[in-house]
């Protein structure tokens, strides 16, 4: 059964058109051009529960859009859209009591106050029983491991704490939809990893349904089976993560070790080289004749290592939205 459904959905922006200068400016005032922008053009797709799904595409997408369509903060232009049975522009408080966005660039948290005193009033905000906020803020703190900064203020705070505190204020009523926009942004590496555990380990607990973005790929790789891709307001892919492999890479990447010296023109008939510094070349080839290709170097050469590989992710998406042709 959909927790989230979404059919055709369309929210378009009318923007005017001012010609530069001063009398640019006097024109518009009698003379207004608009034109439309189509954040997101036709949309559908449908989530179930507990699935954790990436939701991805270039900036300027409409991933952003989407999401506040859903958490009921826009109105959409056409479609047809419901979380959990509600219609989410409805706003009706028994959906909101049951769904949370979580923007990294937008803070939640009183800035001189410490991050306590806003789970408080979160817990008053959304009507949750003190025995419920007490286990579930008991285990949020542990999952994050901040036990011991809930009462410093915000301000005070790294940006990787904050952020912690961030999900922890978004999560005090347990919201069975989590749209996280952007969560890891700006964070280093290993707070990045962090965030992703977390993510993963509240994902299994309590069987929530979460829709990601992110322009990190090492989150949507870690984190999600399957992702919908979304570019200039439609969407272009939506299936499991390694469909996209076999669906848009035509190419594997065979990388050899040398074990005697050899020249990049010897290479080049057998591929497009990605790489090449002695002993070590990575060489891109049709996915279909990759293993072919990998017997004919073993016998034309001394070899000390070969390993065939599927290209990185992050190459396949970067080709998918600038409109390689993959017929």
């Amino acid at each position: 059964m959909a927790v989230i459904e979404v059919k055709n959905l369309k929210k378009y922006y009318k923007v005017h058109q001012k010609e530069p200068g001063l009398s640019g400016s006097i024109k518009s005032l009698f003379h207004r051009k608009y034109y439309d922008v189509k954040a997101v053009d036709n949309v559908s797709f449908e989530i179930g529960e507990g699935e954790l799904v990436g939701f991805i595409g270039p900036n300027g997408a409409g991933k952003t859009t989407t999401l506040k369509v859903l958490s009921g903060l826009l109105y959409p232009t056409s479609g047809f859209v419901t979380a959990l049975g509600y219609t989410p522009w409805d706003r009706k408080p028994a959906y909101q009591k049951q769904f949370s966005l979580v923007m990294g660039q937008k803070n939640q948290l009183w800035w001189d106050l410490p991050a306590i005193e806003s789970f408080i009033l979160n817990k008053e905000i959304y009507e949750v029983p003190d025995a419920q906020y007490k286990k579930t803020l008991d285990g949020l703190v542990e999952l994050l491991d901040v036990k011991d900064i809930l009462k410093v203020q915000v301000r005070k705070l790294s940006l990787g704490q904050r952020m912690k505190m961030e999900l922890i204020a978004s999560l005090i009523h347990s919201p069975k939809i989590l749209f996280l926009d952007e969560p890891t942004i700006g964070l280093d590496v290993v707070m990045q990893k962090k965030m992703r555990d977390f993510i993963k380990s509240y994902n299994k607990k309590y069987n929530a349904t979460i829709i990601l973005t992110s322009h990190y790929m090492d989150d949507v790789k870690e984190l999600c089976q399957r992702v919908v891709i979304i570019d200039k307001g439609k969407l272009i892919f939506d299936g499991a993560l390694d469909e996209i492999i076999k669906k848009y890479a035509d190419h594997k990447l065979i990388t050899v070790v040398f074990g005697d010296e050899v020249k990049s023109q010897q290479l080049a008939k057998f591929g497009q080289i990605k790489e090449f510094e002695y002993p070590k070349a990575v060489i891109s080839v049709k996915r279909s004749e990759a293993p072919k290709i990998a017997a004919r170097i073993l016998e034309d050469f001394t070899v000390e290592d070969v390993n065939i590989e599927e290209p990185q992710i992050e190459d396949i998406i970067r080709e998918v939205f600038t409109g390689k042709d993959f017929a």
